[in-house]
């Protein structure tokens, strides 16, 4: 990528350009920005671009050269996307190619709208949103490289809809109080199987509890993430379970406060019934007996189901002749139950970002956003403006 910077010095006013070599970066100045102009749009400055990237002509060869930045580099310095995350930008290039693209370095503006109009006529509000922020993802980073002169998508998006969305199911304080005492009741089961399972799933649920974490991220916990006042996260199983990596984004790598039984009893698990190091290679807290990570899908149906089976939390209902229980609640439940103690603590809006691992706080507000408007809501009921003003009047 080059870019060009003005000078003004001694012998007046010149203009350089800045443009990336395989070794680093080199300078050249100019009297005119014109003649700079002219220098940065010429191949000179592009010799450090990855290979094939002057090649790229079309939306389809852009949209590739973007996954393959995200898949070997990692877009803007960020690490490289998981197996599975690039699994999802692959099908999002495949829609977003059925389109009628013209030449790549002909897009302008009102092409960008037209095609945000033909997702909004084909597709779902939420799917389209996703693939137009996935085409603007690409322009950026062909901006970033000098292999588009600007971003033709600027300003054009699709606002998200979930102020509109059913809010999130939270279970209350008495029905996770309920909820850990049918760990505590099946962790000391006169069943030594059923004694024997909980011995495990029982951590695991005070865990999940304590620290709002994903099942993802509480179930590839290890040993030494773990300090005397909280856990440190820093990877997550990837979707699909198939390997332990870091978490999607910076934001997910925190720390997060516990509490002292919290800590003790997951601790306590670790060193007393844990699986032998030489079979647990990642050093996992809760791994299964083979030393490999948990799935979500065993977890949440052979304990936290269980759970809520024996603490009532659902309903039996006649499937196709079977009776089975059905869950009020998933274990990504307790995560949200966590954001709503935040919040319900008057929690600093920028520290519940952290400590939930959202990305930006628009994340956060989307999600919990109902439940900050009801609190700020009740707290105006209690006093009202009326009230307020005389407690502050001098009369």
């Amino acid at each position: 990528m080059a870019d060009i910077r003005k000078k003004v010095g001694p012998r007046g006013t010149s203009y350089q350009v800045r443009y990336a070599t395989k070794t680093g970066y080199a300078y050249k100045s100019f009297a005119t920005r014109k003649e700079a102009l002219e220098y940065r749009d010429t191949s000179a400055t592009r010799k450090g671009q990855p290979a094939g990237s002057s090649n790229i002509r079309t939306v389809r060869q852009g949209l590739q050269f973007w996954i393959d930045v995200c898949r070997n580099e990692g877009r803007d310095g960020r690490v490289p996307v998981t197996a599975h995350t690039l699994k999802t930008y692959e099908a999002y290039r495949d829609y977003i190619i059925e389109y009628d693209w013209p030449p790549l370095r002909e897009l302008t503006p009102p092409n960008v709208i037209e095609f945000r109009g033909w997702l909004l006529r084909n597709y779902s509000h939420d799917r389209s949103r996703k693939l137009l922020s996935a085409f603007h993802s690409m322009v950026l980073e062909l901006v970033r490289r000098n292999l588009l002169t600007y971003d033709v998508a600027a300003g054009v998006s699709i606002r998200s809809d979930s102020r509109y969305d059913e809010p999130v199911t939270i279970p209350t304080e008495k029905e996770v109080g309920d909820l850990l005492a049918a760990a505590d009741r099946l962790a000391n089961s006169k069943n030594l199987s059923i004694q024997q399972t909980w011995r495990r799933y029982r951590p695991m649920l005070y865990l999940a509890v304590d620290s709002g974490m994903r099942p993802q991220e509480y179930l590839a916990v290890p040993e030494h993430n773990l300090t005397d006042y909280g856990v440190n996260v820093e990877q997550a199983i990837e979707r699909g379970d198939t390997k332990i990596s870091v978490p999607k984004t910076r934001a997910g790598r925190r720390f997060i406060p516990l509490s002292p039984e919290t800590i003790s009893m997951v601790r306590h698990y670790a060193k007393n019934h844990g699986v032998p190091e030489k079979l647990n290679k990642h050093r996992l807290v809760f791994p299964t007996a083979s030393g490999r990570w948990q799935t979500y899908t065993n977890w949440r149906r052979r304990g936290f189901l269980v759970a809520c089976e024996e603490a009532g939390l659902g309903e039996y209902k006649t499937i196709d002749g079977t009776e089975r229980f059905l869950a009020r609640f998933a274990p990504y439940s307790l995560r949200h139950f966590y954001a709503s103690m935040l919040i319900e603590q008057r929690t600093n809006l920028k520290r519940i970002q952290a400590l939930m691992g959202h990305a930006d706080i628009e994340t956060t507000f989307n999600v919990y956003g109902h439940l900050i408007e009801r609190k700020e809501a009740d707290l105006e009921q209690r006093s009202g403006m009326i009230a307020g003003l005389r407690n502050k009047s001098c009369g």
